[in-house]
């Protein structure tokens, strides 16, 4: 599961981190000392599990939380026992009194591990193809077809190999409807199709001779899954 931890304090945060390293299912894709930074991160990248502080500068975890639509599985970490009840009425996985403990953090990282395990399981079979909406029409594009996305301000372009189609969404929203298994997010502009891969040179992939940029935290990650000999 991807984490992301958001607290102003920073040795809460060091704590927090290293009892993430020694859980082999979680990675920490990034630390934010606000929500602010956060929902830069949420939109860039996939987080399953977000930990979040309550008192912070600019806005405070539960504003977060009644305000933000769509947040991944949250877990609360605060010293103030009294928001815990209203906390849970959005749904939280659970909420850990400071300071940290680790019976109580991996108590609440295993409810984390069944929800997210059930949601998996409950998962359809990956469809070969969406439909997507351009000029009021809706179209059928096959997964097989495309080459590559790229974000362009408020829309992307979707590269196929017959044609382009350029529609009003977001990376986070294409992301979701391609199976995972076949595309991979480089960049945070950019998701390319795994099987439509020439080259990859540096921190470039190339598609059709296309020069794809791939970002330093993705390269690890594109490597593993093009299975280099």
């Amino acid at each position: 599961m991807n984490c992301l931890i958001v607290d102003d304090n920073k040795m809460a945060r060091t704590v927090l981190s290293h009892q993430i390293e020694d859980i082999n299912f979680l990675k920490l894709v990034g630390e934010c000392e606000d929500v602010m930074q956060a929902t830069s991160i949420l939109n860039a990248e996939k987080i399953d599990l977000l930990f979040l502080d309550i008192q912070m500068p600019k806005m405070s975890g539960m504003d977060f939380l009644r305000n933000v639509p769509n947040l991944p599985m949250v877990i609360l970490i605060s010293s103030r026992p009294e928001y815990a009840l209203e906390a849970f009425e959005f749904n939280v996985i659970d909420y850990i009194i400071k300071p940290l403990k680790a019976d109580r953090f991996l108590k609440a990282i295993m409810k984390a591990k069944d929800v997210y395990d059930n949601n998996t399981n409950q998962l359809p079979l990956e469809k070969e193809y969406f439909f997507f909406r351009e000029k009021g029409v809706a179209s059928k594009l096959k997964f097989e077809d495309i080459q590559y996305i790229q974000a362009n301000g408020d829309y992307i372009t979707i590269y196929s190999e017959s044609q382009n189609y350029t529609i009003h969404s977001t990376m986070n929203a294409i992301e979701k409807e391609l199976p995972s298994s076949k595309f991979l997010r480089v960049h945070r502009s950019y998701i390319i199709a795994l099987d439509k891969i020439e080259t990859v040179e540096d921190n470039s992939a190339y598609i059709n001779k296309k020069n794809i940029p791939i970002g330093d935290k993705q390269k690890s990650s594109l490597m593993e899954r093009i299975n280099l000999l």
